[in-house]
């Protein structure tokens, strides 16, 4: 009878140990939907700035200005993950996108500044 059960207790941690192995929660933290919103937000507002700034919206150099911006909040969002096994919580991805909204904000306030004053990349 004590063979039996360890037998199983070897099956069992086998079984889960070998599960536990292949979690990565780096990687598989990115496909989470909080995580995957705020990756993907910033992404989008970085090609917002490259697309003000071809369309002569903004300089060259605001862009650079703000994609710095988006970039320390990826950064700011992989080490939220790093602490957090591979998530961000919910108050985190609130966090992250006001700050993505301050450097739309800030993007829409280059435009309209540029516009009224007649500058573009190209002046």
């Amino acid at each position: 009878m004590k063979t039996v059960s360890r037998i199983l207790a070897s099956i069992l941690i086998v079984a889960f140990g070998t599960q536990a192995l292949a979690y990565d929660p780096q990687v598989d933290g990115k496909k989470h939907p909080r995580r995957k919103e705020v990756i993907n937000r910033a992404q989008n507002e970085k090609g917002k700035n490259n697309a003000a700034a071809a369309n002569g919206q903004i300089t060259q150099q605001q862009a650079n200005k703000l994609n710095r911006q988006d970039n320390r909040i990826e950064r700011q969002e992989q080490r939220q993950a790093a602490r957090n096994g591979g998530t961000i919580t919910k108050a985190e991805q609130r966090r992250d996108n006001r700050e993505e909204n301050r450097v739309n904000r800030e993007r829409n306030q280059m435009e309209k500044q540029d516009a009224a004053n007649g500058k573009t990349s190209g002046n």
